[in-house]
């Protein structure tokens, strides 16, 4: 039971802060979804994995909302790609989440008896 708790947890976890991020990863630069999903992993030492078939309708949502643009990019021997940049109302959202998320793994630290005094 104690392995189906964590797994849930995990997919939950994930869900709530694929967002974050996304377009944590596409401040600096537009990344398309492959490397987007490559950097996740590799950042978190293994410990979080998009699979592409969940990624990309996540892209394909914040595209929608308006917080990230894409652009499809033709390389001479390459396939085409589409590289997702952070638009204006993007920054707004992530710097959003980003305090949100702060004051949500402070507030869990609390009550966990895991934070610094």
């Amino acid at each position: 039971m104690a392995d189906i708790d964590a797994r849930m947890l995990d997919r939950e976890l994930k869900k709530g802060s694929a967002e974050l991020l996304i377009l944590s990863l596409v401040e600096a630069r537009p990344r398309h979804g492959y490397e987007i999903s490559k950097l996740i992993e590799t950042r978190s030492g293994g410990g979080l994995r998009f699979h592409i078939a969940s990624l990309y309708p996540l892209l394909y949502r914040l595209e929608e909302r308006g917080w990230l643009k894409g652009t499809w990019v033709e390389k001479a021997g390459q396939r085409r790609r589409r590289f997702y940049r952070l638009t204006p109302e993007g920054r707004q959202v992530l710097a959003r989440q980003r305090r949100t998320w702060r004051a949500f793994v402070e507030a869990v630290a609390r009550v966990t008896g895991e934070a610094h005094a």
